[in-house]
């Protein structure tokens, strides 16, 4: 086996036993603490409180309860901590780092109060996105019954993908699994791809910028 396969492994042997302990509220937990640290993969933990629904440790509808109120509580977290650095917060950050500006900070902003609540909706369906989504919406101060609204809404149906390959498919959720996989590896490689597209593009501007200064002298 693979380490990968010893990591996910011992990740699933977890959650069912937290489940075992505590009933659908392990797999609520488990997604909670999923939602606020991405690199645990909620493919990994969902289809586990679908398994166990079939196994009648609980109900259908209490897995997909659970883990949605888990999806909400990580989210809320990650807006609360949105909302606490703010706005300001984040433009004195952006001017100390290299190759970002204040105006970054509200640009962003300004591209979420005009799109946010499709991001946050699609965003809970996108892994990596799905945690970090949290962090604009809370420094925007989207209205947080909009926030929690479209975050329930997102994640019931991401959430409900992965129970159902879990209660349908029992042991062989893996083949669910590893269409997501694809789709993570898909939504990493986009993200490398827009930071060098912006590191580019920065520093072109720089240079630009640079020769200009340097020709007025």
């Amino acid at each position: 086996m693979t380490e990968t396969g010893s990591w996910l492994s011992a990740l699933a042997d977890w959650t069912v036993s937290l489940m075992e302990v505590i009933g659908p509220a392990g797999a609520g937990a488990a997604i909670a603490l999923e939602s606020v640290f991405p690199p645990l993969p909620s493919e990994a933990i969902l289809p586990m409180a679908g398994l166990a629904a079939s196994r009648g440790s609980f109900t259908l509808v209490e897995a997909l309860a659970w883990t949605t109120a888990g999806s909400i509580v990580g989210a809320l977290l990650l807006y609360g901590l949105g909302a606490w650095l703010g706005a300001a917060r984040l433009r004195r950050i952006a001017e100390r780092m290299p190759l970002m500006q204040a105006e970054d900070v509200d640009r962003t902003i300004a591209w979420f109060e005009r799109h946010g609540g499709k991001a946050v909706f699609f965003g809970r369906m996108l892994p990596i996105f799905r945690s970090l989504i949290s962090i604009p919406a809370g420094v925007a101060r989207m209205p947080l019954w909009r926030f929690g609204l479209l975050t329930a809404a997102g994640s019931l149906l991401w959430n409900a993908v992965f129970v159902f390959s879990g209660y349908f498919l029992g042991e062989q959720w893996h083949i669910v699994e590893e269409y997501a996989g694809i789709l993570q590896i898909v939504v990493i490689l986009a993200v490398v791809g827009a930071f060098v597209w912006f590191v580019a593009a920065r520093l072109r501007r720089l240079a630009a910028a640079r020769r200009t200064a340097d020709s007025r002298d």
